[in-house]
């Protein structure tokens, strides 16, 4: 599914500026500056100057919070955030220990966008689910919760993306563990009628 982009010109300003260029260069700035991020009940506060400041905002990392100090300005990120940061990109260290919690939009764990989301509608409402019959998986259960969603999804012009974690029997004391996960991706959709008949009409022309 091609993006919806927003207004006229978006295509064009962010195929010029790619996201990866942009997550390129707040990388950059991460390394050399090597800041400490600073665990506060559920968020990550990280102080920035005004290069690295420009990035988060431009990334779209965080929230900026206003302080008396000119040359300096703070950033709160979500978990999400800063774990990407620390044990994807390798760029932060976060100082102190707390737990965490999700944030649900659209009924979902994550929504994922293409682009800055100033310039492309997002694309996937995004459910992170443990591979498995176990206590951590109460979503889709049942066909309700799975006619619910998909509704949802569709409302907002969403297509619902699931994915399977698999742990493959590691424990959950080091981050390194994650180097042992799997994860399985499947969309799903409502059932589209003219779709199907495209689809068995070019089975047919193949047999």
């Amino acid at each position: 599914m091609k993006p919806r982009c927003k207004g006229k010109g978006s295509e064009a300003k962010a195929s010029a500026d790619p996201m990866s260029k942009i997550v390129s260069q707040l990388h950059s700035s991460l390394i050399r500056s090597e800041p400490r991020g600073l665990l506060l009940s559920r968020n990550v506060l990280i102080e920035a100057d005004a290069e690295l400041s420009y990035l988060f905002n431009r990334a779209r990392f965080g929230q900026s919070r206003i302080t008396s100090q000119e040359e300096k300005q703070w950033f709160q990120l979500e978990m999400e955030e800063a774990f990407y940061l620390c044990f994807s990109l390798e760029c932060l260290k976060v100082i102190g220990k707390d737990g965490s919690i999700k944030r649900l939009q659209y009924g979902v764990d994550f929504i994922a966008y293409r682009h800055l989301p100033a310039l492309i509608h997002s694309e996937y409402a995004v459910l992170a689910l443990s591979k498995g019959d176990n206590e951590l998986n109460g979503r889709l259960r049942v066909w309700s919760d799975v006619h619910c969603t998909v509704c949802l999804c569709g409302s907002v012009a969403k297509t619902l993306l699931v994915l399977f974690v698999d742990s493959n029997s590691q424990g959950t004391s080091s981050p390194s563990c994650l180097e042992h996960y799997t994860v399985e991706e499947e969309t799903i959709t409502r059932w589209n009628p003219e779709q199907s008949r495209e689809d068995e009409t070019s089975l047919r022309n193949q047999t």
